[in-house]
């Protein structure tokens, strides 16, 4: 064998050859997985520290079907791409699949299928659809792209508010502040359980959502390992436990948990 097929050889065993790809998440024993930190029932850190809520389950099923260990880090949505890009973290969750993320990050799955949906106040009765958003104020929270898909994609005439979590959208939701915040559906109604009877879901359910895992560019190895992964979360039956388990008492449709149509490992 020349030196140049030995070279060669020696930069496919090893992850460290100069211009090569980043590591493949295979290659580690354990994963970082990054959450939000202030999603109930999705991702919410507790005051010891500790993270609970769907995706956290997700992420503890699909270590444990790789064969590694799984520690969490909070990324707020402002953060996340910035995060996986500097390697502070493995894999993010409840990312949108979108066409202008997928430039620039690689995704497993979906993982989760949902919907965009509105969460008022319970004495709100003039917002029923997405449509009566019209000249309301909506939580717009900085990196989510949910308010966008209301102003641009729906073309209605809102007005978005900034913030930089969904705890904030609730508070400012609460005092009048804001008149609704829309995102994905198991989004609200975490939050919805996590303040009972102070606001209502609308079950609007505009625009279906496909929710991956964020990955850097270049893991295809890795990518496939997660989809394999979620496949069998969902045939086993775990993924339906854990709907039930986080979303069970919201309203939530859960009727129909199966397993998503992936979309590829490029």
């Amino acid at each position: 064998m020349g030196l140049v097929a030995l070279g060669l050889v020696g930069c496919l065993a090893v992850s460290g050859c100069a211009g090569g790809e980043e590591p493949s998440i295979l290659g580690k024993a354990t994963l970082v997985a990054g959450v939000r930190p202030d999603l109930p029932g999705i991702g919410f850190k507790l005051a010891d520290g500790r993270f609970e809520g769907l995706d956290v389950d997700v992420s503890r099923y699909l270590a444990a079907r790789m064969g590694k260990k799984v520690r969490f880090a909070p990324a707020l949505a402002a953060d996340r791409e910035r995060l996986l890009r500097d390697g502070k973290v493995d894999m993010v969750l409840t990312f949108w699949l979108e066409p202008e993320w997928k430039q620039r990050l690689a995704f497993a799955g979906p993982y989760l299928l949902s919907y965009q949906d509105i969460l008022v106040r319970d004495d709100e009765r003039g917002v029923r659809g997405v449509r009566d958003l019209k000249g309301r104020r909506i939580c717009a929270v900085t990196g989510s792209g949910a308010a966008e898909a209301v102003t641009r994609e729906r073309q209605v005439a809102a007005l978005p508010v900034a913030a930089r979590s969904y705890n904030e959208c609730l508070t400012m939701l609460g005092d009048g502040r804001i008149d609704a915040i829309t995102t994905n559906d198991t989004i609200l109604a975490g939050l919805k359980t996590r303040r009972g009877d102070s606001f209502r879901l609308l079950n609007a359910r505009f625009g279906e959502r496909r929710t991956g895992i964020a990955i850097r560019q270049g893991d295809a190895d890795g990518c496939e390992a997660l989809n394999k992964a979620i496949t069998q979360m969902y045939q086993d039956g775990t993924m339906a436990t854990l709907m039930t388990k986080w979303f069970g008492t919201s309203g939530l449709d859960l009727s129909d948990v199966e397993v998503p149509q992936f979309e590829g490992c490029l």
